[in-house]
């Protein structure tokens, strides 16, 4: 085991009266997690580890059970708490693809060199991702589209874009 937790989301309610917890997952389109696979959740200073019963997605929602939380009371403990997995268990990309954390912490340079910033967080909506980077003044929103992210460079840590005109002026 890597021993490094990836966070997936956020445990938001109760489902029902026999443990079932809603996630919030920080990629609404990752794939559900697999049956017996172990996670953790974590409030506050308390990190608890927990085997996965079941997950479901019912009306693009994602619902979990996991093993000795068997009712709303237990459930509701956990109300708040960010869902994690081991880095290991995460589920294989296709090439070109990553994972959300792992473009946190990119340096992001525009077409001709200049350094814009720094990935902060990386903002799932309906119209798609945004990259959150950072600058030492300001931050900068950036659609994670082709037309604008040119390449990233993982090895390098880095991520190439071409802004439209104005877009880093807002």
């Amino acid at each position: 085991m890597s021993e490094r937790l990836i966070p997936l989301g956020e445990i938001v309610t109760t489902h029902g009266i026999k443990g079932w917890l809603k996630l919030k997952p920080y990629n609404p389109d990752s794939a559900i997690l697999s049956s017996t696979q172990k996670v953790f959740l974590e409030k506050g200073d308390v990190r608890s580890t927990h085997c996965l019963e079941a997950s479901r997605i019912h009306k693009g929602r994602s619902f979990l059970k996991l093993r000795a939380i068997d009712s709303i009371e237990e459930a509701r403990k956990w109300v708040g708490s960010i869902l994690s997995v081991d880095e290991d268990q995460l589920q294989p990309l296709n090439p070109g693809e990553y994972y959300y954390y792992q473009a946190l912490g990119l340096d992001v340079f525009d077409l001709q060199g200049r350094w814009i910033g720094v990935i902060t967080q990386v903002w799932s909506k309906e119209g798609g991702d945004i990259y959150v980077v950072t600058a030492a003044s300001k931050d900068y929103l950036i659609p994670a589209v082709k037309a604008v992210v040119e390449k990233v460079d993982l090895p390098g840590r880095k991520l190439i874009i071409n802004p439209p005109a104005g877009l880093l002026d807002l």
